[in-house]
């Protein structure tokens, strides 16, 4: 026998997705795969031989610090985006 109370009537409406979840979705996944390509690239860069010196000049500080401000910020829109649809998901089970 099952212990879960019987719920009558038609499921929870699900909530609709908003261009802001899509934008936190989205942007984190783009945000955390251009920062571990970054990572990689720093990394075959460094074992081609590379030195350090060579990374101050070009494109290679923005490369450089993109996995460093790239990573936090894609988990925080993570985060951002979990709390949303949590707080979402919740009223509209109250509401019906």
């Amino acid at each position: 026998m099952s212990t879960e109370p019987k719920r009558f009537g038609p499921p929870a409406p699900e909530p609709e997705i908003r261009g802001i979840d899509r934008f936190l979705a989205f942007g984190a996944l783009a945000l955390a795969a251009l920062s571990v390509i970054c990572f990689f690239v720093i990394i075959i860069a460094t074992a081609v031989g590379m030195k350090q010196a060579d990374f101050t000049h070009g494109a290679w500080p923005i490369v450089g610090v993109f996995p460093f401000w790239g990573l936090p910020i894609a988990f925080v829109m993570i985060i951002v985006l979990l709390i949303m649809s949590m707080v979402r998901r919740g009223r509209a089970a109250r509401r019906s």
